[in-house]
């Protein structure tokens, strides 16, 4: 039996963080802006400690987290129940908007009008921003580097939802603009399991978009 053939199966349990504030504000909220969670952000995230605190998503050896505020909140919450060393890497940063950091939604259409980033990868968000695919090579080389170095273990990332569709795509070999999106819910949880250590490695997808914890709580803050 080879060494591969030995391993447990590497799970990757991808969570969006909760709701933020820049949400709440219909703000563009890069790392200037970023203040992080509105209150039923927290919320929700307590939901998914409780969660995890009653065992449901097995053991868990590393917590990840980007290193914007609203995903190391969120990560810092549900961390209370695993109780590691809470790890942060920037590389898991949701689309670095440059100089739209802050700009409500309107505003920045008035400036610079709407950008279909599925027909124009290459054009970036804004001056000192990232393109669609400058995007989808630093969050899937950072995924790759990630999984490649901890061969066997449950690894939980708290991102965003830019950076799970990025996820989604790089893992299950689907083309980075095929016609399709994605909608993940605050604090839902996406896990990914090893089928095969490979080379070539394969993955399975065990569950997208689970937020059951999320039950009874509204979608959103009512800002009316």
């Amino acid at each position: 039996m080879t060494e591969a053939e030995t391993l447990q199966p590497t799970r990757l349990l991808v969570v969006r963080h909760g709701e933020s504030n820049v949400t709440v504000n219909r703000q563009i909220g890069g790392p200037l802006t970023c203040t992080g969670l509105s209150d039923l952000g927290r919320q929700q995230a307590e939901r998914l400690r409780d969660r995890v605190a009653a065992g449901e998503l097995s053991t868990i050896d590393e917590v990840w987290a980007s290193t914007m505020p609203r995903a190391r909140e969120t990560a810092e919450i549900i961390n209370q129940a695993i109780g590691h060393e809470l790890q942060l890497d920037q590389e898991f940063e949701e689309f670095r908007p440059g100089d739209a950091d802050g700009m409500t939604f309107s505003d920045y259409v008035e400036q610079y009008g709407m950008i279909d980033q599925m027909a124009e990868p290459y054009k970036d968000l804004s001056p000192g921003g990232e393109s669609r695919s400058t995007f989808f090579l630093r969050v899937g080389r950072a995924f790759d580097d990630l999984v490649r170095s901890r061969p066997g273990k449950t690894l939980m990332v708290v991102c965003h939802g830019g950076v799970i569709d990025v996820v989604f795509r790089r893992l299950l070999n689907l083309h980075s603009e095929a016609a399709f999106q994605l909608w993940t819910t605050n604090t839902s949880v996406s896990e990914f399991i090893t089928t095969s250590h490979g080379p070539p490695r394969q993955w399975r997808l065990g569950r997208y978009n689970d937020a059951s914890h999320l039950y009874g709580l509204p979608s959103a803050t009512n800002t009316h």
